[in-house]
C-alpha cells in the first residue's frame, strides 16, 4: 500500500494543481498551501547548501517545476479570491496574505510597493539572470569536455589505473552530468518566467482590484486601495519569497563545484585561511584608532577578525599534526597487527605476471600520462593498440603504464611479456627532429639515435620547429616517439602475446559464422596447441591471422601434419593478402632474389645438414644481412619494402636474418606470389667471396 502511495503521489499533486487554478479554494486551504510553499522552498535550498556535489541532487530540475507549478496554481488560486471577495477586508484571502501585507505595508502603500519591486528587482534581475548565464555556460562547458573526459576514463582503464567497474562509472556521472547541467540550462527559464509572472500578477491584482471594489462594490478610492493594495502585496510576497529561495538553491546549485564536504565547510575552509584574517584585523585596528571614526565599533570588527584567524591558525596546526602523524606511523610501527599478518603473507597474485605490456617511464615523463591535453601519450597509445589489434587480427592486450623511480628521470621502458623489449630516452617539453634524406642543416639541440628506426636525429626546442620542417626533417614530440616505438615492437614481438586462450576465442568468434569448418579442423586434424604455434609463426612475420577461413581451410588440407607443414599452407594461402599489403593491385612488386648458385649451395648444406643444422654458415650470413640492409635502405628511399623471394626451404632460416637487417622486411617463397601478381626483381644477391 504505501508503495502505491508513492507512486500514485506525484500524478494525484499534479492534478491537485491544476484543479487549484480553476476550482475556487477557500482561505484555510490557501494558509495551508502558502504554508507549504514556503516549507518545501526551504528545504530545497537547505539540501541545496548541504549537498557535495551537484550530482547529489539530480533531481532539482524536475522539483523546480513541480514547485513552479505550485506556486502559479496558489498565484491563481488566491488572485481569484482578491478580486471576487476583496471588498470583504484583509482577511478575505486568509491570514498569511493578510500577514504578509499589513507586516511590509506598515500603513504605507507606497512604501509596501516599492519594497516588493526592490525583491523583485533582486530576484529577477540580479539572482534569476546571473543562475541563467552560469547555467548556460555550465551546459555548454559541460557537453564540449564530454568526450574528452570519455578519453580520460579510457585511458586510465587502459593503463590499469582504474578498474572496469569504476570506469563503468565514472562514464555513467559523465553522462549523467551532461544529462543534468542541459536541464539546469532550461529550468532556470522556468525561475525567470515565474518572476515575471509575478510582477504582471501584482499588476492585475492592483488595477483589477480597484476597479473591482470601486465600480462593482462602491467602496472609496482610500478603502479600496487599502484594501486591494493590502492583499495584492500580501499575495506577492507570499508568492515571491518561495521565488527567491528557489532562485537562490538554483545559483547554489549551478554555481558549487564537485568536492568531498558539503558548501558550509568548503566556505569555512576557504575563507577562514588566517593569512586573510591577520591583514584584516591590523586594517580594521587602524581604522579604529583614527579621530571621528566609529571607534568602539570597528575595533570590536578588528577583535572578530583576530579571533576568527586564531582558531583558523589552531585548525591547521591540529591538521598539519594529524597528516605528520598518518606519514609517521609505517616508520613508527602504529600499524595494527592484523595489517601486519596481511603484510607479511605472500599470495600468488605477489608473484604473478599478469600485465603482458607494460611501460614504465622516469619521474621527468610522468606529465606524458597525466597532462591530457597536452601529451595524450595514453589517447595515443589505446589508438595503437587498437591498430595493431587490426594489422595483425587478434585482440591486442591492454598496455599498463606506470611510473618507476629507479628509470632515469627521461628513460622509458617498454616491456612485453615480462621480457624487457626496449629501453630509451625522451626529453619532455622538446621535439625530436628526425633527419631526412635531403637534410643538410644542422640544427642546434642533444644528437641521438631515433628509438625506433635508428636514424641520426637532434632533440630540439619547439622554437626551431619551422626551421627543422623547411629543412626536411620530420618532427615529433616525446609521446609519439614512444608511441612509434611501441607500435614497431608490437608488430614484431605481437606472436609473444598471443596464447591458446586468445587463439580459442577467435576459434570460439569464428565458429558462429562457420561451425561446420571449425568444428571439421579444430580438434579433429590440428589441436589446439598446434594450430596455436601455426598461428604465432604467422603472426612473428607480421602476417594477419584475421581471415581464419583461408588458414583453416589451408590447414586442412595441407600435405604434411608437422608445424612446418602447415605454417607454410596458411602462408601460401594467405600470399595475396600479404602482397597486398605492401603494393597495390596494379603496380609492380619490387623483388629481391639470391644468385641460383648460391641458392643451390645453400640447399645442399639444408638437405646435408637437415634438422639438426643451418643452412647459412656464420661468415655468409654476415654478408647477406649486409647486402640485405643495402637494399632495404635503397628501396626505403622510394617508399618501398624490402621484399625477398627464395626457395620454400630456405624461406625461414633467410627470413630471420632479414628481419635482423630490416625490421619490416620480408621474406617469400616462390609459392606465395600469386601467379596474376607483377613482379620487377630490383637486385639479385650474390655468392659468398
Amino acid at each position: 500500500m504505501g508503495r502505491w502511495a508513492q507512486s500514485l503521489m506525484l500524478p494525484v499533486a499534479l492534478v491537485a494543481f491544476i484543479v487549484m487554478m480553476v476550482v475556487p479554494i477557500p482561505p484555510f486551504l490557501l494558509d495551508v498551501f502558502f504554508t507549504l510553499n514556503i516549507v518545501i522552498s526551504l528545504s530545497i535550498l537547505m539540501v541545496s547548501v548541504n549537498m557535495y556535489r551537484p550530482l547529489d541532487f539530480s533531481a532539482f530540475p524536475t522539483i523546480l517545476l513541480f514547485a513552479t507549478i505550485l506556486r502559479l496554481a496558489l498565484n491563481v488560486a488566491s488572485a481569484r479570491v482578491v478580486l471576487v471577495h476583496g471588498h470583504e477586508g484583509t482577511t478575505a484571502a486568509g491570514h498569511v496574505i493578510e500577514s504578509f501585507g499589513e507586516f511590509v505595508i506598515g500603513g504605507n502603500f507606497v512604501v509596501g510597493i516599492l519594497v516588493f519591486i526592490i525583491l523583485m528587482v533582486i530576484n529577477l534581475v540580479v539572482i534569476v539572470k546571473g543562475t541563467g548565464r552560469v547555467s548556460e555556460v555550465a551546459a555548454r562547458f559541460t557537453l564540449d569536455a564530454m568526450p574528452g573526459k570519455q578519453m580520460a576514463i579510457d585511458a586510465d582503464l587502459n593503463a590499469g589505473i582504474i578498474t572496469p567497474d569504476v570506469a563503468r562509472k565514472r562514464r555513467e556521472d559523465v553522462a549523467r552530468e551532461s544529462d543534468f547541467y542541459g536541464s539546469m540550462d532550461g529550468a532556470t527559464k522556468f525561475v525567470k518566467g515565474d518572476a515575471i509572472a509575478g510582477v504582471m500578477i501584482l499588476a492585475v491584482n492592483i488595477i483589477g482590484g480597484l476597479i473591482i471594489g470601486m465600480v462593482q462594490h462602491g467602496l472609496p478610492a482610500s478603502e479600496a486601495a487599502s484594501t486591494y493594495v493590502t492583499l495584492t502585496i500580501g499575495d506577492g510576497l507570499v508568492a515571491q519569497i518561495p521565488s527567491l529561495l528557489l532562485s537562490i538553491a538554483t545559483a547554489v546549485i549551478v554555481t558549487r563545484e564537485s568536492g568531498e564536504s558539503d558548501l558550509s565547510k568548503t566556505l569555512a575552509r576557504q575563507i577562514g585561511s588566517r593569512r586573510a584574517w591577520y591583514p584584516v584585523a591590523g586594517i580594521l585596528a587602524l581604522i579604529g584608532i583614527l579621530p571621528g571614526m566609529p571607534n568602539l565599533l570597528f575595533l570590536t570588527a578588528a577583535a572578530g577578525a583576530a579571533a576568527i584567524a586564531h582558531f583558523a591558525n589552531k585548525r591547521d596546526k591540529k591538521e598539519a599534526e594529524a597528516l605528520a602523524l598518518e606519514a609517521a606511523k609505517p616508520a613508527l610501527g602504529l600499524e595494527s597487527s592484523a595489517n601486519d599478518e596481511d603484510k607479511n603473507e605472500v599470495t600468488i597474485s605477489d608473484v604473478a605476471n599478469t600485465t603482458p605490456l607494460l611501460i614504465e617511464v622516469g619521474y621527468g615523463l610522468i606529465p606524458l600520462i597525466e597532462d591530457a591535453t597536452r601529451g595524450a601519450l595514453v589517447s595515443r597509445i589505446t589508438g595503437i593498440r587498437k591498430q595493431v589489434s587490426r594489422d595483425l587480427g587478434f585482440i591486442v592486450p591492454q598496455v599498463r603504464i606506470r611510473d618507476n623511480l629507479s628509470l632515469m628521470p627521461s628513460a622509458y621502458r617498454i616491456t612485453i611479456a615480462g621480457v624487457i623489449a626496449a629501453e630509451d630516452q625522451v626529453i619532455n617539453g622538446k621535439l625530436l627532429a628526425i633527419q631526412g634524406a635531403n637534410s643538410n642543416v644542422v640544427l642546434p639541440g642533444q644528437k641521438v639515435k631515433d628509438p625506433t628506426f635508428g636514424l641520426d636525429a637532434v632533440w630540439i626546442d619547439p622554437a626551431d620547429k619551422p626551421r627543422a620542417l623547411a629543412a626536411d626533417y620530420t618532427v615529433v614530440d616525446a609521446g609519439t616517439v614512444i608511441a612509434t616505438h611501441l607500435h614497431q615492437l608490437l608488430m614484431q614481438r605481437g606472436s609473444d602475446l598471443l596464447g591458446q586462450d586468445d587463439v580459442q576465442d577467435i576459434i570460439d568468434h569464428f565458429a558462429k559464422t562457420a561451425p561446420n569448418l571449425v568444428q571439421g579442423v579444430v580438434p579433429k586434424i590440428v589441436s589446439l596447441p598446434q594450430l596455436t604455434q601455426v598461428l604465432k609463426a604467422l603472426v612473428a612475420e607480421q602476417i594477419p591471422i584475421a581471415d581464419m577461413k583461408r588458414i583453416l581451410e589451408a590447414v586442412s588440407s595441407a600435405k604434411g601434419r608437422e608445424t612446418d607443414d602447415l605454417i607454410e599452407a596458411a602462408r601460401i594461402s594467405l600470399g595475396p593478402i600479404l602482397i597486398q599489403r605492401i603494393s597495390s593491385p596494379k603496380e609492380e612488386l619490387p623483388i629481391v632474389t639470391l644468385d641460383t648458385g648460391l641458392e643451390q649451395l645453400m640447399i645442399q648444406n639444408a638437405k646435408q645438414n637437415g634438422a639438426l643444422g643451418n643452412a647459412i654458415e656464420p661468415g655468409l650470413a654476415r654478408k647477406l644481412m649486409e647486402a640485405f640492409e643495402e637494399q632495404s635502405n635503397l628501396l626505403a628511399k622510394t617508399g618501398k619494402t624490402l621484399v625477398v623471394v627464395t626457395t620454400p626451404i630456405l624461406r625461414r632460416e633467410l627470413a630471420t636474418l632479414v628481419r635482423q637487417a630490416a625490421a619490416d622486411g620480408l621474406v617469400l617463397s616462390f609459392k606465395e606470389l600469386p601467379e596474376t601478381k607483377r613482379i620487377n626483381v630490383v637486385a639479385v644477391i650474390g655468392g659468398a667471396s
